[in-house]
C-alpha cells in the first residue's frame, strides 16, 4: 500500500466491531480521526503493531476542513472560468442570465459568474456551491433515466456506501422520527414534490438540488417492534453529471441544510 489518504482505506485494516476502546463510538469514527491526525493507527489495540508501524509513515494526514475546501473552491473556479456558458447552458439545464448562467437548485436560481463565483437570492453553502461547480465542469448532458437506485447502486458508489450511509442517511432519519413536519417543509421551502410511496414507503419525496440530480427520499415510519428506516435514491444516470464524490458531497450538504432549517424552525 502506497500513501492511505482515504478513511475508508484505514477503516478496511480494522476489525469493524466497534469497541470502543479507541475511545470513539465506531470503527468508521476511528478511522477518520485518523486521517485528521487526531488518532494515530497504533491507538487501536486490535492492529498488528508490526502493521502499524509498517502503515504510520503512509497516512496522509489532511489540512483543515475549511483550508480544504476552499482550495477546492478555487480549483473548481478557474475550471468553471474556462467553460464557454452559452454552449453549456442546455447541456445543464441551465439559463444565460448576461453573463452568467442561472441554474435552478431546490427551486432557486444560483447565479454563476464567468469567475466561477455563485451567488443567490438566498444564502448560499459550501455543500451546494460545490457540487453546482462540479456539476457545470463534469455533466455530460442527456437525459434522466426516471430509474431510481441507491447510492450503493450507483456505477462507483459502493466504496463510499457505509460513509453515505453515516453521514447523510443516519441523521436524516433522525431529523424525520423528531420532527414529524419535516417533510412539509422540505417541499414548501424547496418546491419539493410529494410522489407516488416509493417501494412502498409511508412517505417519498423528491428534491431537485440541481437540474438533472433529482433525489428522492423514502421515509418508513416505525411499527409496532420496528424501528423507523429512511433511504435516499438517485436517478440511475446520475454520474452521467456528477461525479460519485461530488453526489456523496451533495447528499451530505443537503442534510446541513435541513439542520439548520429544523434549528431555526424550532427556536
Amino acid at each position: 500500500m502506497s500513501e492511505i489518504k482515504n478513511p475508508l482505506e484505514i477503516y478496511q485494516l480494522l476489525p469493524k466491531t466497534n469497541c470502543r476502546e479507541c475511545q470513539l463510538p465506531t470503527c468508521l469514527a476511528f478511522s477518520a480521526a485518523v486521517i485528521k491526525g487526531e488518532k494515530r493507527l497504533a491507538d487501536c489495540p486490535h492492529l498488528d503493531p508490526v502493521v502499524t508501524a509498517e502503515l504510520a509513515g503512509k497516512v496522509v494526514i489532511k489540512e483543515s476542513g475549511d483550508q480544504q475546501r476552499e482550495e477546492h473552491l478555487e480549483s473548481l473556479r478557474k475550471q468553471v472560468s474556462a467553460l464557454d456558458f452559452p454552449s453549456s447552458a442546455e447541456r445543464l439545464g441551465a439559463s444565460l442570465a448576461g453573463s452568467r448562467l442561472a441554474v435552478k437548485c431546490l427551486g432557486r436560481s444560483f447565479f454563476v459568474d464567468p469567475e466561477g463565483y455563485v451567488t443567490s437570492e438566498c444564502h448560499t453553502h459550501a455543500g451546494l456551491t460545490i457540487p453546482l461547480l462540479s456539476y457545470m465542469i463534469h455533466s455530460r448532458g442527456g437525459e434522466i433515466s426516471g430509474e431510481w437506485v441507491s447510492f450503493r447502486e450507483l456505477r462507483n458508489g459502493t466504496s463510499l456506501s457505509p460513509l453515505f450511509a453515516q453521514r447523510c442517511e443516519k441523521p436524516l432519519k433522525q431529523l424525520a422520527d423528531t420532527h414529524t413536519d419535516l417533510f412539509e417543509d422540505l417541499v414548501s421551502i424547496f418546491s419539493g414534490e410529494r410522489t407516488k410511496n416509493y417501494f412502498s414507503s409511508d412517505i417519498s419525496l423528491i428534491l431537485y438540488p440541481l437540474p438533472k440530480i433529482p433525489v428522492l427520499i423514502s421515509y418508513w415510519k416505525p411499527k409496532d417492534d420496528m424501528e423507523s428506516v429512511l433511504h435516499v435514491f438517485f436517478d440511475s444516470t446520475a454520474e452521467n453529471f456528477l461525479a460519485i464524490e461530488s453526489i456523496f458531497e451533495l447528499g451530505v450538504g443537503l442534510v446541513m441544510m435541513f439542520e439548520k432549517i429544523v434549528v431555526k424552525h424550532h427556536k
